[in-house]
C-alpha cells in the first residue's frame, strides 16, 4: 500500500478533559480498577462523551530497590516520595496507605466523544442474553441490522491509510490480500508487557466478521497467526506459545481484526459465549471451507440493544413460558416440587432409598426405614 501524500493526523483533542461534566455513571468494575462515566463538554455542546478511568498495571521496575544510578534516576515506590499513612499495626501486620511519586500516579483515560447510543450501550451494565443465531437468524435479523446502525468504520480506515496513529502501528504486512496492521488496544497502556494487548487488523476491506469467513481466507488467517507470533517475539519477547489469539463475535466493529493477548492476562472478552480462537477458526474452514456460513453462533445481547428487541419478535428471550401441571393444582408450591429425575443406573427403590438417606438430619429416627430399603 503506498504511502499517503498528506496526513490529516490530530496531534490534540478538540475536548479539554478537565471541562467534562458528569451526567451518571455507566459502568464500575471494582475487579478491573475501572470506571466508565457519561457526560458532556458544555463549552463544546450537547453531545454526550463517555470518559473511562482505569489503573495501570504494575511494572517490575516500579517496585525496584536496586542501588545503581541508573535504578535511581526510574520512578520507584520505594524511594524517599513515598508517603505513607498507618492504618493501624497489631503484631507482625500492618496496613497502610501509601502515595507514591507523581510519575507512578498516572491513570490511563479513554474518551469517546461524540459518544452514540450503542457506544453508550456498549459501557453500561445491564441485562445480558444469550442469542443462537442460525444462518437463517443471521441473514433476517442480524444482518440488515448490523448494516443499518454499525459503528462507523472511519476511524478504522484512517488506520490502514495511515491518516492517523501511525505512530501506534507496531508492525505491518501491506500485501492487499493476506496483510494486516497490527497495534495496541485501547485497553492497553502500551508499556506493561504483561497486560499486553494487541489488535491485528486486515487490510481486506469486505470481511465483517467470522460470518464471512470461508476457505478463500485461509491464507489471511494463517498470515495474521504466523507473522504475529514472529513480530511480537522480536518486540516483546513474549513466547508465542503464550499468546491468546481470537475473534469476538459479536465483534464491536465490523471489520475482521483479531485480539493477541498473552493466556496469563485475563484481558475482557476472553469468555466462551464471545470469543473464537483463531486457530479453531482455521482448523474449522480446513474441515469446511463453508463452516461459518452453517454454523449456528451464540453471542450475547444487552438490554436495550434494539437487535435485542428484533430477534424477541419472534422468539422468546426476556419472558419464558415455562410448561407445567400445576393448573390442576394451583396451591402447590413449585419450588417444593420433588427435581426430575436424573440419568442413573439405580432401580426406583434404590433411589428412593437414597433420598432417605440423605434427606434425613437424625439417623436414630429414620433407622428403620434406612433398614427397610437396605
Amino acid at each position: 500500500m503506498s504511502e499517503p501524500v498528506d496526513s490529516t493526523e490530530v496531534k490534540s483533542p478538540p475536548y479539554d478533559l478537565s471541562k467534562f461534566r458528569l451526567k451518571r455513571i455507566l459502568t464500575n468494575n471494582s475487579v478491573r480498577k475501572s470506571i466508565s462515566l457519561l457526560g458532556t463538554f458544555p463549552d463544546l455542546g450537547t453531545d454526550d462523551a463517555i470518559v473511562v478511568f482505569e489503573k495501570n498495571a504494575y511494572r517490575e521496575s516500579d517496585v525496584a530497590t536496586a542501588s545503581s544510578e541508573e535504578s535511581r534516576k526510574k520512578p520507584s515506590y520505594f524511594t524517599s516520595d513515598l508517603k505513607v499513612d498507618t492504618e493501624f499495626i497489631n503484631n507482625i501486620y500492618g496496613s497502610f496507605q501509601v502515595v507514591p511519586t507523581r510519575d507512578l500516579c498516572s491513570v490511563k483515560s479513554t474518551v469517546i466523544y461524540p459518544a452514540t447510543e450503542k457506544h453508550i450501550e456498549k459501557y453500561s451494565v445491564s441485562q445480558k442474553y444469550l442469542i443462537r443465531e442460525t444462518p437463517d437468524l443471521y441473514q433476517r435479523k442480524t444482518l440488515p441490522y448490523l448494516t443499518s446502525s454499525q459503528f462507523s468504520l472511519e476511524w478504522v480506515y484512517n488506520i490502514l491509510d495511515h491518516k492517523q496513529e501511525k505512530e501506534r502501528i507496531v508492525y505491518e504486512n501491506k500485501d492487499p490480500n493476506t496483510g494486516f496492521i497490527l497495534l495496541p488496544d485501547l485497553k492497553w497502556d502500551g508499556r506493561n508487557v504483561e497486560t499486553l494487548y494487541l489488535l491485528g487488523i486486515v487490510h481486506k476491506r469486505d470481511i465483517k466478521s467470522l460470518r464471512d469467513l470461508n476457505g478463500s481466507h485461509l491464507d489471511l488467517l494463517r498470515n495474521v497467526r504466523q507473522s504475529s507470533k514472529d513480530a511480537i517475539f522480536k518486540l516483546y519477547g513474549i513466547n508465542p506459545n503464550q499468546l491468546r489469539m481470537y475473534f469476538h463475535y459479536q465483534p464491536s466493529f465490523y471489520h475482521l481484526h483479531v485480539h493477541i493477548n498473552p493466556v496469563r492476562n485475563d484481558a475482557p472478552g476472553i469468555w466462551c459465549e464471545k470469543s473464537h480462537m483463531l486457530d479453531t477458526v482455521i482448523n474449522n474452514l480446513e474441515l469446511m471451507p463453508d463452516y461459518y456460513q452453517r454454523a449456528t453462533l451464540p453471542f450475547v445481547l444487552y438490554e436495550g440493544n434494539k437487535l435485542l428487541d428484533l430477534y424477541e419478535q419472534e422468539l422468546p428471550i426476556r419472558a419464558l413460558t415455562v410448561a407445567s401441571d400445576d393448573k390442576e393444582h394451583p396451591d402447590t408450591d413449585s419450588l417444593g416440587a420433588a427435581p426430575p429425575e436424573g440419568l442413573s443406573d439405580d432401580e426406583p427403590e434404590e433411589r428412593q432409598c437414597k433420598r432417605i438417606k440423605l434427606a434425613t438430619p437424625e439417623p436414630k429416627e429414620s433407622e428403620s426405614a434406612v433398614q427397610a430399603c437396605a
